[in-house]
C-alpha cells in the first residue's frame, strides 16, 4: 500500500505530521507538500514560473508551489509508481459545505482523481491542534477501513472533518451531506498607514444550514463528518429545462 500525502497548511504543519504517522500504520508513505501555507489556495496552478521541489531531511519533499502543483509534480515526475491513495490534511480547519470550493486540502485530494487515485481529505472543524493527538485512535481506524475498501467509487473523493473536541469524546462517525456556509459582513474595511482604503477577506460571522445529515450537525453532534464529493458538477436533474429554453435558436 503506497500513499501519496500533502495539505494546503505547509511542510511544517502539525496536521500533516499526524496524517503522516497514522498513514504509516498501514503502508508506505510519501509527503509532498508546499513549504508555505496555502490556504483558500483552491485548485490554482503554479503558471507563470518554474516550480522547484526539494528534499527535507526527514524525507519529504517539499514544493514552492500550490497544493494541486505539489499533487501533480508528485505523480508525473517525483514517484516512482503510482499511488494508492491520495491523502490531504490534517487541515488546521473546517471544510465543510461551500469550504470545499475554497479548500486547498480538498484539492490536493481532488487532483489524484484525474489519474483514477482515490482521495480523501481530513481537516479538524477548530483551530486547536493540540486535539489532533488524541484523535489518533479514531484516525488510525478511519483511515485502515478506507484502505479495505475493495472497490472505491470512481472520480469520488471522502471529505472528512473531526469534531474540535478531544478524541474520547468524539461519538463516532456520520457519513454526510454539505450542509450550506452564510457569511455575514464577510469583507472588513480597513486603512493602511498611508490611508489608503482596503479589504480583508474572511471577516464576519457564519451561520449554517442545512439537512438532518448535513456535515455541520454531525460536527455539532461530536461526530466525525464523512462526506463523498465527486467532480461532475452538471446539474443532470435540468438539462431537459435548460433544452428547452432554446438557447441561441
Amino acid at each position: 500500500m503506497n500513499i501519496l500525502i500533502s495539505n494546503d497548511d505547509g511542510i511544517l504543519a502539525r496536521g500533516l505530521g499526524v496524517l503522516a504517522d497514522v498513514c504509516r500504520t498501514v503502508g508506505s508513505v510519501t509527503v509532498v507538500a508546499p513549504d508555505r501555507e496555502q490556504s483558500g489556495a483552491s485548485h490554482s496552478l503554479t503558471l507563470d514560473r518554474p516550480l522547484r521541489p526539494s528534499r527535507r531531511p526527514d524525507g519529504s519533499l517539499q514544493v514552492d508551489g500550490t497544493p494541486t502543483d505539489c499533487v501533480l509534480l508528485a505523480l508525473g515526475v517525483l514517484l516512482d509508481e503510482k499511488p494508492d491513495y491520495v491523502f490531504s490534511g490534517i487541515n488546521h480547519g473546517p471544510n465543510m459545505g461551500e469550504d470545499v470550493l475554497y479548500s486547498g486540502t480538498v484539492a490536493a485530494a481532488m487532483e489524484g482523481l484525474s489519474l483514477g487515485i482515490p482521495g480523501v481529505a481530513i481537516s479538524l472543524a477548530g483551530n486547536n491542534v493540540e486535539l489532533l493527538d488524541s484523535h489518533r485512535p479514531w484516525l488510525e481506524r478511519l483511515v485502515a477501513d478506507i484502505v479495505k475498501v475493495k472497490e472505491f467509487p470512481k472520480e469520488t473523493l471522502l471529505n472528512v472533518n473531526l469534531p474540535p473536541i478531544p478524541g474520547a469524546e468524539i461519538q463516532g462517525i456520520r457519513v454526510t451531506t454539505l450542509g450550506k456556509r452564510v457569511y455575514s459582513e464577510s469583507l472588513v474595511r480597513t486603512k493602511d498607514p498611508w490611508g489608503r482604503t482596503g479589504y480583508w477577506i474572511g471577516g464576519g460571522q457564519i451561520s449554517w444550514s442545512g439537512r438532518e445529515d448535513s456535515d455541520f450537525r454531525a460536527i455539532q453532534d461530536h461526530y466525525i463528518s464523512v462526506t463523498p464529493l465527486h467532480v461532475d458538477l452538471t446539474n443532470y436533474g435540468l438539462l431537459e429545462d435548460v433544452t428547452g429554453w432554446q438557447l441561441g435558436a
